[in-house]
């Protein structure tokens, strides 16, 4: 998310019955000095502890970790006949038992699927009503958690599910979405606006009868969908869902109800994400869910905090919420409790709903062993799921530079990737100023960042350090670095063109949005964009201009203009060539630094090439039918013509189309490309 615009939800207040007054600073870091004791640890950490409820046909278990609790009491409400918690019925209260490490339970020989609960937890004389933090269902708007037998929630052939197989991480192709953005406009022709089953739809059209949603996904060829949060999130009134991207969690293992049919009934938003997960497998599309462990959306008043009172967050030395995420607290994934429930939570998800990716937010406020730990358990589930996040932090963070899951220090996290800014600024310009132009839109003195992106920022032999803005090659495998030049944050592609090249034609700068694209979907790593750039996606701002943070912007600022699609047609056609081109030739996807570095080979540069990047891609032995190919990107107003090695040449795209099969013959070693685009041969 935005480094420089994150905001706390307030609209979903946590459950409580009183706070009472609030302890000193002094005795805070009296407790904070406890929980980081050998003697906290010995005592209280169970890693492998079960929490939450579990139901099963026969039996149904309530564990509650909570060390400094001097009672808790399970609140029962039970369902109406629609499955809605009956607030109007008396609630059964239990005591629970307490035993060793802190744990508390309560067991019943009867399933007690679709009953809602609470927790009245007393602790330091004040009492407290809380919501379930390991919770796997619950009621609208995370008032109630919900006991879910998780069996009754599956879909028809649930258990024959599964993602796409990838030979290595750098076959995939990622398309980043948000649920809303897909079908609410009526250009979609989509009958689930704004829910999970909307995604699931087939035959939708637009009033053109191109194909819009799955049906154009698929026909794109992108290999993974990467969902913006579907977490349950507190900044939307589940009975009365807008817009919000999500990046506030409420209950990290529930979905999220406004994308459901009945966000009252806990079980309908498990049933209709896992028939939505079923629905793109049966497609072969991975889902990638974007998860955000970084933060909560509220701080005392959170669950975690109610259970275990400054426990699962940094806490600064006047008793205050350390805010490296920027939005009101961070939690300190380093606690051996918060990183096992880190690692249990997306090994919950990949299990459970067999998810085929996870993309961190604000990655940097993890530390190292904690995004080791999470490799090391989806692993154990399937090898092949990706994990990649943003590689820095969202403001200043007491968890120390060296221990964070930064991309500086990737080379000891592998398996796990991060978001190339490198090459995405280099390409269009930072983000951060809207008008600054990038090699696409004329910008010169970039070349050198241009290679450092297309080598996957690994090591290689003409890359000069020297002359970068990074200080290292800090991917030790193209597979840690993810290529992009658009996403949900910041303007879209095409809108930041506009901005940075206001008196270009429109011509000028569809040119340059198929360079871009050509740039990093030929470059080494794993490709990355924003659903919707294949046809220059735009987000015009209510008041005019364009909103580069639309977070909680209106539908009519994010959804997708599906008209766009006719209008832009070949815009399209370019990205679907382009994609298939890659995923034709192993060659544009090695996945080793060793590769990279013996196999592709920068063009000398020279007075008539000024500005411009070329390379050779040749001998590579993961069996690609091409034994060179040739890759040219000309962002200079005139045409250039490059010294080539003479060969007769196949060309495979140009400035107005890209393929798989040739487009047409070349023959020489002195080829033209055409001002703002580039030319791909291979032999």
């Amino acid at each position: 998310m935005n480094q420089m615009f994150r905001e706390q939800s307030e609209k979903r207040p946590a459950a409580k019955k009183s706070i009472g007054k609030q302890p000193t600073a002094k005795q805070i870091a009296k407790q904070i000095a406890f929980y980081n004791s050998a003697a906290f640890d010995q005592e209280f950490t169970c890693t492998d502890a079960v929490l939450g409820a579990v139901c099963s046909e026969l039996k149904t278990s309530f564990f509650v970790w909570s060390p400094q609790a001097q009672s808790i009491v399970l609140c029962l409400c039970p369902p109406t006949k629609d499955g809605h918690p009956n607030e109007n019925a008396e609630e059964e209260q239990i005591p629970l038992k307490k035993s060793s490490h802190g744990i508390w339970s309560y067991e019943r020989d009867e399933m007690l699927h679709g009953m809602y609960y609470r927790y009245l937890i007393t602790i330091n004389d004040q009492e407290y009503l809380t919501t379930d933090p390991y919770a796997r269902a619950c009621s609208a708007n995370g008032k109630f958690s919900m006991v879910v037998n998780l069996a009754l929630t599956h879909p028809k052939d649930w258990e024959k599910d599964h993602g796409p197989t990838l030979l290595q991480p750098t076959d995939a192709i990622l398309y980043e979405l948000h649920l809303r953005d897909l079908s609410m406009d009526f250009s979609a022709g989509i009958k689930n606006k704004g829910r999970f089953l909307g995604l699931a739809e087939k035959g939708t059209k637009n009033t053109a009868k191109d194909s819009t949603g799955l049906d154009h996904i698929k026909e794109l060829g992108i290999t993974h969908i990467h969902l913006l949060p579907c977490f349950d999130f507190c900044s939307v009134d589940e009975t009365a869902p807008s817009f919000n991207w999500g990046y506030d969690p409420a209950n990290y293992n529930i979905p999220e109800g406004s994308y459901s049919s009945d966000p009252n009934n806990g079980a309908v938003r498990i049933r209709e994400m896992k028939e939505m997960i079923h629905a793109l497998h049966k497609e072969g599309l991975g889902v990638i869910m974007d998860v955000v462990y970084n933060h909560t959306a509220f701080g005392l008043d959170s669950p975690f905090n109610r259970m275990v009172p400054y426990y699962y967050y940094r806490m600064n030395p006047d008793g205050s919420f350390s805010n490296g995420s920027a939005c009101g607290n961070e939690t300190a994934s380093e606690r051996p409790m918060m990183r096992a429930f880190i690692a249990d939570s997306v090994a919950y998800w990949a299990r459970e709903y067999h998810i085929d990716g996870f993309r961190f937010d604000l990655m940097g406020l993890h530390d190292i062993k904690t995004m080791q730990a999470v490799r090391t358990r989806l692993d154990e589930i399937n090898p092949q799921i990706l994990i990649y996040g943003e590689g820095w932090v969202g403001g200043e963070s007491l968890l120390e530079q060296s221990k964070r899951a930064t991309k500086e220090n990737l080379a000891i996290i592998p398996g796990v990737a991060a978001f190339n800014d490198n090459l995405r600024d280099a390409i269009k310009g930072s983000v951060f100023e809207a008008r600054e132009k990038g090699f696409v839109s004329g910008k010169k003195y970039l070349c050198n960042q241009i290679r450092f992106g297309i080598c996957g920022c690994t090591p290689h032999p003409q890359i000069d350090l020297k002359k970068l803005r990074s200080s290292e090659f800090w991917a030790a495998s193209p597979a840690q670095c993810i290529n992009y030049v658009s996403a949900h944050d910041n303007l879209t592609l095409w809108d930041k063109l506009t901005s940075s090249h206001p008196c270009g034609s429109k011509k000028q700068r569809i040119r340059m949005n198929k360079l871009a694209a050509a740039i990093y979907l030929t470059a080494q790593g794993i490709p990355f964009f924003l659903a919707g750039e294949e046809f220059l996606r735009s987000k015009p701002a209510v008041d005019g201009g364009f909103d580069e943070n639309s977070y909680q912007s209106p539908d009519r600022v994010n959804a997708i203009n599906w008209k766009n699609l006719t209008k832009y047609y070949a815009v399209y056609e370019y990205y679907r060539g382009l994609i298939a081109l890659r995923k034709a030739h192993p060659a544009f996807r090695m996945n080793s630094a060793k590769e990279v570095a013996a196999h592709l080979s920068f063009l000398p540069e020279s007075p008539e090439t000024e500005n411009t990047v070329g390379y050779l891609l040749f001998d590579h032995a993961g069996g690609d039918e091409l034994k060179e190919i040739c890759v040219l990107f000309n962002p200079n107003r005139v045409a250039v013509r490059f010294n080539i090695p003479y060969r007769t040449w196949n060309i495979y795209a140009n400035a107005e189309f890209a393929s798989d099969t040739p487009l047409g013959t070349l023959q020489g070693k002195s080829p033209v490309v055409e001002p703002i685009s580039c030319l791909i041969l291979g032999r």
